[in-house]
């Protein structure tokens, strides 16, 4: 594991990442979802794409890259392109899984692989409905500091600025951002997702012009079962724009 030190504004980030294949003449870049890191992206895909340089990422405020900063999903593709810049990347492919699929649609790759992307907001429940009034109404009272008590469990025990981070982020709608999207794009989705539900991804493949679609079996982390990468690597690879 490697780390590099970036500027973005005012902060300097510290970004730890793994190369694999080395003499890769093209890149593929990971980019894990909320809440995970680097190592899942590389359980799935260190023995796939052999003929590329794999590069893992642990985004600032997950695995091993700290976070003080509150960011947004633009902040977090600027960080990503100053870093990938520093590695000389061509950014010849980037897969994104969930948040991760945001952040790389941003980044404009010459190939775009989302797995169960985020960026398609859901409608709430009404407990969570619910608690988002209460909370809105406790804030102005000086009682901010119960965060904790509403968050969901994507936030249990994270730290406020990354609270406040997933809050700028959860619900985005990236529909316009889809729509623009020209590049080649290739979109995997479990058929059991019930963080991104399979209609989300449907919904993203109506909106990209130039895109792959494949529904597999499994659920929100679909790709960690071997197959299933074989698969995503297989039509990838059959399908790459150069």
């Amino acid at each position: 594991m490697a780390a590099r030190t970036i500027r973005f504004g005012e902060c300097t980030l510290d970004i730890h990442y793994d190369i694999v294949n080395m003499s890769g003449q093209k890149d593929i870049i990971f980019l894990h979802g909320w809440g995970s890191s680097k190592e899942i992206m590389k359980r799935a895909f260190e023995d796939k794409f052999q003929n590329l340089r794999h590069i893992y990422i642990d985004m600032p405020g997950f695995g091993k890259s700290p976070n003080n900063e509150i960011l947004t999903t633009n902040d977090y593709a600027n960080i990503m392109a100053t870093f990938l810049d520093a590695l000389n990347s061509d950014k010849f492919a980037i897969v994104g899984h969930s948040f991760g699929g945001k952040v790389a649609t941003l980044l404009k790759p010459k190939n775009l692989i989302l797995l169960s992307s985020a960026g398609i907001p859901q409608a709430k429940s009404l407990s969570v409905k619910l608690k988002i009034a209460v909370f809105k109404l406790l804030k102005p009272l000086g009682f901010s500091y119960l965060y904790r008590f509403f968050a969901t469990k994507d936030a249990k025990g994270m730290p406020k600025n990354m609270y406040e981070t997933l809050k700028n982020v959860v619900d985005e709608d990236f529909s316009h951002i889809f729509t623009n999207y020209h590049d080649k794009t290739f979109i995997f989705w479990g058929k059991d997702d019930t963080a991104t539900p399979l209609r989300a991804g449907e919904i993203i493949a109506s909106l990209v012009t130039n895109n792959v679609f494949t529904v597999l079996d499994g659920n929100h982390y679909f790709f960690l079962d071997n197959q299933n990468a074989q698969e995503i690597e297989k039509i990838c690879l059959e399908k790459f724009s150069s």
